[in-house]
């Protein structure tokens, strides 16, 4: 018996990719991908994301306010932003596109070699989708890190920490590029519908006959 097939690594790519475009959607809009406090208040935290400033304070709560101007913006808020939309956009469209291509769907007539075209495309969504999410927030993380240890920035400037979202932007773009791998490796596994099979006639002529397989 078949514990591995080509049907269950599409549902595996399907349902890692889908935990990781949830996940990149939730990351584009949490207000953690910065954080801040100081030592003269401790009760008091400040937040950045990409679309919001915010301040918790113990007696008021989470207080947000989003930013006045899109062309205002930090050149780093601005890029990560756009690239964080377009993997939204493109997860969305990789999730659609595969679902079409999945063994589970079937398509009049043999479609074998269109469906494995569909799966392609669909993990090349996948992949582009992971990658657009950990560049910005790889490129966030590494700029946090150079002001932070940057010595020509006085002692007395506060300086921005890692925040949760930016943990949970990574997990989502290693979701996705693991979920474009595995439609790959699901391509792989699967068998054609027809394979040619030989006959000797009589007259030590070949001929090429076909002999139809299913994917179970």
């Amino acid at each position: 018996m078949v514990l591995l097939n080509s049907k269950i690594v599409q549902l595996g790519a399907f349902f890692v990719s889908l935990m990781g475009l949830a996940t990149s959607i939730v990351t584009t809009f949490l207000p953690l991908w910065k954080t801040m406090n100081t030592d003269l208040n401790e009760m008091e935290n400040w937040y950045q994301g990409l679309w919001h400033n915010c301040v918790f304070q113990d007696e008021v709560g989470l207080q947000c306010k989003p930013f006045d101007s899109f062309l205002a913006l930090p050149a780093d808020i601005m890029i990560s932003r756009i690239l964080m939309l377009i993997s939204n956009v493109l997860g969305i469209l990789g999730l659609l596109v595969t679902v079409a291509g999945m063994d589970c769907i079937k398509l009049s007539g043999d479609k074998d070699l269109f469906k494995k075209k569909i799966l392609v495309s669909g993990g090349v969504l996948f992949l582009l989708s992971g990658i657009t999410t950990l560049f910005p927030v790889s490129m966030v993380a590494y700029l946090m890190v150079s002001e932070f240890w940057d010595d020509n920035v006085p002692e007395l400037v506060l300086r921005w920490e890692f925040g949760e979202a930016m943990f949970s932007g990574w997990f989502a773009g290693l979701f996705l590029v693991l979920g474009g791998a595995f439609t790959f490796v699901s391509i792989c596994m699967m068998k054609s519908s027809s394979s040619p099979v030989y006959h000797i006639t009589p007259g030590n002529q070949k001929t090429v006959q076909y002999l139809k397989t299913e994917v179970l």
